[in-house]
């Protein structure tokens, strides 16, 4: 099997060191670039399994270089590792299509777990058998990961990909906040913030009225259901 590789886009030799050692240590390759124009001619070269993005560099910065791959579809994991530790900072990050968001000082033993655990959960989310799955108006196809609503395409990130399409597959279900947490991001315990941002910007691309959805649905108490 080949060794997944991750890309590391981050201006400080320091921690660009740090980062390919807690991959290393967990059997993960890495490339390293200083810059967003350089991680954008990097992706432009090959395919990687994931991204760990700073985003205070000159020039293109990560916010920038983020929204860029986001747009043209690329639906490669992001993991941004940044010294950035504002609410402001997270949400934005999470908006533009980040999967996750850890704040410097990390710990390398838990950004080394979130990293493969996202990997794996990308992966079993491509390999699944059957390639399209239809509820109501949406669709999702399993081998091109484009999701759809009434033949329109929409837009997702890579978290949003996995969860529309978790959904998709357990209509009326209702899961809590901790599970939807597990289910996607493969890691235990629970990041609310994380999970409600991934909710409403999913919401806002697939309801008509965000504010009044009537496909993602809040369960008072215990959590959301998806229904069409």
């Amino acid at each position: 099997m080949a060794c997944e590789t991750v890309l590391i886009v981050d201006d400080d030799p320091v921690i660009q060191r740090l980062l390919g050692k807690v991959l290393t240590s967990n059997q993960l390759k890495s490339e390293a670039v200083s810059s967003g124009e350089e991680a954008l001619f990097a992706l432009r070269r090959r395919t990687y399994d994931l991204i760990l993005l700073d985003i205070t560099m000159g020039g293109m910065d990560g916010f920038q270089f983020l929204e860029k791959i986001r747009r043209s579809r690329n639906l490669t994991p992001v993991i941004i590792v940044s010294g950035k530790n504002e609410d402001y900072d997270t949400l934005y990050g999470l908006e533009l299509g980040a999967d996750d968001y850890i704040t410097k000082p990390f710990n390398p033993v838990v950004l080394g777990a979130k990293v493969k655990a996202m990997i794996r959960r990308n992966e079993i989310l491509q390999s699944q058998s059957g390639t399209l799955i239809e509820a109501g108006p949406f669709s999702f196809d399993r081998t091109t990961l484009r999701a759809k609503k009434e033949g329109q395409e929409i837009l997702l990130s890579s978290k949003e990909t996995l969860l529309f399409s978790f959904f998709l597959e357990h209509i009326g279900q209702v899961f809590s906040k901790e599970q939807l947490y597990r289910q996607i991001w493969g890691d235990w315990g629970v990041d609310e913030n994380t999970v409600m941002v991934h909710i409403n910007h999913l919401r806002g691309k697939i309801e008509e009225n965000p504010k009044d959805p009537r496909h993602i649905l809040t369960v008072r108490g215990l959590g959301y259901k998806f229904v069409v």
